[in-house]
């Protein structure tokens, strides 16, 4: 039966949201192309639930929206609340926050249309931009080619604390002075 409690513990490991019964019945039924009791299930759930409550581990099995998933103990939050606070300051490279610029600005927007606005090619920047999700992919375009178009994120909104896009700062916004580059001669 140990070999059952592996399968499971792994299953809800690589799941990213609680994982239910049902879920890791119909995942192991397919494994073993039998069908696997649920009771089975949930006794293997139990042991490891006990396992991973001892002192020994950092986290533990947890019984949260319908599902089972692991989640790290209470007496660590702050060491992990450090670590999520320096991975959201990771800066965007220049390019990558011209393209999101445009894209936010723009939306829904091609990459060609981007590349156009930027003058250079903007695919390296479009795939880091869609890992960390501040970019998602709109559909498609009806012209030639059907070409993705991309907008913005819910994330985006999170990342630069804003709650609709038109909070964003309009051109209007900005004074002409800080915008030029060089001085005028009369």
């Amino acid at each position: 039966m140990e070999f059952l409690h592996k399968h499971i513990e792994a299953l809800i490991f690589c799941s990213a949201s609680p994982l239910g019964i049902v879920d890791i019945q119909k995942c192991l039924s397919e494994m073993f192309e039998s069908e696997v009791p649920k009771e089975h299930i949930q006794e293997a759930i139990l042991v490891l639930q006990e396992k991973y409550a001892h002192d020994e581990y950092s986290f533990a099995l947890e019984h949260l929206g319908g599902g089972y998933q692991f989640l790290t103990k209470p007496a660590y939050q702050a060491s992990i609340s450090i670590l999520l606070k320096q991975q959201s300051q990771k800066r965007l490279s220049t390019a990558q926050l011209e393209t999101l610029s445009i894209i936010a600005y723009k939306q829904p927007v091609t990459k060609t249309e981007v590349e156009h606005i930027r003058g250079v090619s903007c695919d390296y920047s479009i795939q880091k931009l869609l890992e960390k999700e501040l970019i998602i992919i709109k559909g498609k375009a009806d012209s030639v080619g059907k070409p993705l178009l991309y907008g913005s994120s819910e994330k985006f909104m999170e990342y630069f604390g804003i709650n609709k896009l038109s909070d964003l700062p309009q051109p209007k916004d900005f004074s002409q002075e800080e915008n030029q580059i060089g001085e005028e001669k009369d």
